[in-house]
């Protein structure tokens, strides 16, 4: 199952957008609290508890400098999946972003999953939109 998030607008350069996407510990900002439990993150690595899905971790295993940001799950998250952070420079501070998932579920499963991702991948473009990355 692949989902893909609405392409997003960020009025930055590409090269911020992409220093702080390429960075786990600047994640914390861009997800629901509500949401998300128990949050610790270092450079490459994240972990956290999802309400209703347990304990989860995350690991960045490749970098495009201001193009590509490529996550998976870490060994034995609830749900295992690829993403994929692309960026893409259309002028001076006027930076697009798209989130894809690939996740390898059962076939049952899919149905019900991929409205919450479509939904979460399409909220973290919402945050990155509005976030003022000049402050990081």
């Amino acid at each position: 199952m692949e989902v893909e998030s609405k392409v997003g607008k960020i009025l930055y350069s590409d090269e911020i957008v992409y220093r702080f996407l390429s960075d786990f510990n600047n994640f914390k900002v861009l997800v629901p609290a509500d949401k998300m439990k128990n949050w610790s993150s270092s450079e490459d690595h994240c972990h956290f508890s999802v309400a209703g899905m347990g304990e989860t971790g995350l690991r960045i295993i490749e970098r495009t400098p201001c193009k590509l940001i490529k996550v998976t799950t870490e060994t034995g998250s609830t749900l295992s999946f690829l993403m994929w952070i692309q960026i893409k420079k259309v002028a001076e501070n006027d930076t697009r972003i798209k989130i894809t998932v690939k996740a390898d579920l059962n076939p049952m499963l899919s149905p019900i999953v991929k409205g919450p991702l479509k939904t979460f991948a399409d909220s973290l473009i919402d945050k990155m939109e509005e976030f003022d990355f000049s402050t990081k």
